[in-house]
């Protein structure tokens, strides 16, 4: 018989249990599947980290919590999903990559909008792959098949839709006009001031 080990060493099981855990689709909502068999739906959406860098304390607490209330749903038999993403924090992103550019020596003016936003889109794939590598290391049993990030061709289409439907419901309240007259709002890579 094998001898157990007298301290606890995680990279020994962690990893290899966890990536069975996603092979074999544990953490998988399936609608369809919760129908035929019954299950009510649960839901919990990620309130979706910053790609400003990396997780910290709050960030572990907050989805050490969300997880143990998904897992409990499992158990009790809901079709539960733990709907994952990331956030672009646009203004924060900007200044973190702004402040890259400027230890490699590059201002980001010299780099016209295109460069720019080619820039952004590498720190996202950095850090927003980090900010997941450390949920995963977590265990956190959110379904990554699902995985979205704001900036995504689906979110930032129901974000445009549901700003513009907003503004619109808001600038209907004469209340509201006077404050709205001079907000120039770009949609879509449109500006457009209402009134």
């Amino acid at each position: 018989m094998k001898e157990l080990e007298k301290t606890y060493n995680p990279a020994v099981i962690e990893d290899r249990l966890y990536q069975k855990w996603l092979d074999n689709k544990y953490f998988h909502a399936d609608a369809e599947r919760g129908k035929r068999e019954g299950k009510k739906p649960f839901t919990i959406v990620m309130p979706p980290p910053n790609i400003t860098g990396q997780l910290h304390m709050g960030h572990a607490l907050d989805n050490t919590m969300q997880d143990i209330l998904i897992r409990y749903k499992r158990m009790q038999g809901y079709e539960a999903l733990w709907q994952p993403g990331t956030d672009h924090a646009a203004i924060a992103t900007e200044v973190k990559v702004i402040d890259k550019l400027k230890k490699e020596g590059i201002d980001k003016n010299d780099l016209g909008r295109e460069g720019f936003l080619k820039e952004a889109w590498k720190w996202k794939d950095e850090y927003g792959s980090r900010i997941i590598r450390q949920l995963h290391k977590m265990g956190s049993s959110a379904d990554w098949d699902r995985e979205r990030f704001t900036m995504d061709e689906g979110c930032s289409d129901a974000v445009l839709e549901v700003f513009s439907f907003s503004l619109n419901i808001i600038s209907r309240r004469p209340a509201a006009r006077p404050q709205m007259r001079e907000i120039p709002i770009l949609l879509a890579s449109e500006l457009v001031v209402f009134f």
